[in-house]
């Protein structure tokens, strides 16, 4: 699998991403301060089981039909820069949520996380017919992500209030969609 745009190319993960997915899930990165810092964040352990069932997977080319993760690898040199992923909200009514990492803060700003994301909607839109609505979840200390989705036509649905503690501070808890229509109508 593999799709492409201007700078970067959303494909499926191949061994040599290992170690560059480990050394940016092992520690702290700057990263870690945005992509839900309200989680706990990966042991060691859970960083080895990881890396070793997508070892697995790549060995054995095991990938859903639908990719529910790819890649964010830049198109030049197929170095990973990050991941797309999505999960279900609601499998019963085919309501899904998307997400993105950008792993490295100096390819923050430079456009890749707008095309890795539009990329991955357009596959997610035309590769499951019954897509009706994608959302993306994110919180209000996270401007950054609040305008992509904005840039890419989400609007905000839902405001959950004081719902996130990041550092001590309370957040707010951000819903944004986008319907099938809206998003056929503005990549016309």
């Amino acid at each position: 699998m593999k799709l492409e745009n201007q700078q970067i190319r959303l494909r499926d993960w191949e061994i040599h991403d290992l170690p560059i997915y480990e050394k940016w899930n092992l520690g702290y990165h700057k990263w870690m301060d945005y992509n839900g810092p309200y989680y706990a964040k990966m042991t060691a352990e859970e960083v080895a089981s990881s890396m070793d069932q997508l070892g697995e997977r790549i060995m054995q080319n095991n990938w859903p039909s639908l990719r529910t993760r790819l890649v964010i690898a830049d198109k030049l040199t197929n170095q990973l820069l990050g991941a797309v992923n999505w999960y279900w909200v609601s499998e019963e009514t085919d309501w899904m949520a998307l997400g993105i990492v950008l792993y490295d803060e100096k390819y923050w700003g430079k456009n890749l996380g707008y095309e890795a994301l539009q990329l991955w909607i357009n596959y997610l839109f035309n590769n499951n017919e019954k897509l009706v609505r994608l959302d993306l979840r994110t919180w209000s200390g996270h401007h950054g992500m609040m305008k992509l989705a904005t840039k890419l036509g989400f609007k905000e649905e839902a405001r959950f209030r004081k719902a996130r503690v990041v550092k001590g501070k309370y957040y707010d808890s951000i819903g944004m969609g986008i319907l099938r229509e809206e998003w056929e109508q503005q990549s016309k």
